[in-house]
């Protein structure tokens, strides 16, 4: 990747949060996205598991395979973005210190300059040594997707005292691990704030309220193009779906009425 004075690195992030100055963060799966995102400036672009769901079908992150985050991530490392290109490491790939390396370096070479992870106390080990490894740890605290199974669902955090108590826990126990910033998901806006205050790192909310130092998004979600369920958390920027559709309808009509081709799109 270019270096100069424009690329986003995970120092910039932190001088950001010390000028109070917010974070923009989104999803990509491919190149051209990506491509987009990076020319309006995001700062962080993060190949989400998301993609299970977003583009692959599933109906959560689990299914998602390393093979799979491997493809997406080389896909979107081909921007070579200004900004911060981040790859989540997917269920059971870092369930212990070795796998984290193993897996978390294939997503280097694949082009990520950094990985994220789910939780806090539990996979303290696995930072540490991720950390010390050179490769950089976007931490990921409150919902955890990859833990619907043993939580029951997608369930907001932080409702009550100690569940209040385990998401700040597990901030502090990422902060001291060596993470450069953390993700913070469907967890009460009062919560995160407290963490936001309480951190050194930067935070970055989804569905978190508005006072984390930054957002993301699932970019399909807030450009309208997974249309089957909207989060409450989701603010649709666009309706690309309804676009899409349109001209899908309208190709179809063409080619069967005999509008297309035309002589404009004929070679003589």
């Amino acid at each position: 990747m270019a270096m100069n004075e424009h690329k986003i690195n995970i120092h910039t992030l932190r001088t950001m949060k010390m000028r109070g100055e917010k974070i923009t963060a989104l999803t990509a799966y491919d190149f051209f996205t990506a491509k987009v995102m990076d020319e309006v400036g995001v700062e962080l672009i993060l190949v989400g598991d998301s993609v299970g769901m977003a583009v692959l079908g599933y109906e959560n992150t689990l299914p998602v395979t390393m093979e799979e985050m491997i493809h997406h991530t080389k896909a979107v490392a081909r921007v070579k973005p200004q900004a911060l290109l981040v790859a989540d490491l997917p269920f059971m790939s870092y369930s212990t210190v070795r796998s984290a390396l193993d897996n978390a370096g294939r997503l280097i070479q694949a082009g990520a300059e950094a990985v994220k992870l789910e939780g806090g106390e539990a996979i303290v080990e696995q930072v540490r040594a991720l950390v010390a490894a050179g490769i950089p740890v976007l931490g990921h605290i409150g919902l955890l997707p990859q833990s619907i199974l043993e939580t029951g669902g997608y369930k907001i955090q932080g409702r009550t005292p100690q569940s209040a108590e385990k998401v700040l826990r597990d901030a502090k126990v990422l902060e001291q691990a060596g993470v450069f910033a953390m993700v913070i998901e469907g967890t009460a806006t009062a919560v995160a704030a407290q963490v936001t205050k309480s951190v050194t790192v930067p935070t970055i909310g989804i569905g978190a309220g508005a006072h984390c130092d930054g957002q993301i998004l699932v970019s399909n979600d807030m450009l309208g193009l997974f249309t089957w369920f909207t989060p409450k958390h989701v603010k649709r920027y666009a309706n690309l779906a309804e676009e899409m559709r349109k001209a899908f309808a309208a190709y179809k009509r063409e080619v069967e009425s005999g509008e297309f081709p035309s002589a404009e799109q004929s070679f003589r």
